[in-house]
C-alpha cells in the first residue's frame, strides 16, 4: 500500500475540499395551498401528498 511521502500542505487540503458543496433541496409547489415543500413529502401547511390528508405532518411541524 503507498504511503505519502510529505505531509499534504493546509492549501493543497483546503483546494481540494473546496469542492464538497451542500446542494439545496429542491422545493415544488403544493397543488392544494400553492405554498412551498420538500419533493415526494407531505405539505408541512395543509398536511396533504397525492390527494390524501396526512394530520401527522401538521403535528410534526406545530410541536
Amino acid at each position: 500500500m503507498a504511503v505519502p511521502k510529505f505531509k499534504t500542505s493546509k492549501a493543497n487540503t483546503h483546494a481540494r475540499r473546496s469542492q464538497w458543496k451542500a446542494s439545496a433541496p429542491k422545493l415544488t409547489t403544493c397543488p392544494k395551498c400553492k405554498s412551498e415543500k420538500l419533493a415526494h413529502r407531505a405539505c408541512t401547511v395543509c398536511g396533504t401528498y397525492k390527494g390524501r390528508v396526512y394530520d401527522k405532518a401538521k403535528l410534526s411541524v406545530e410541536i
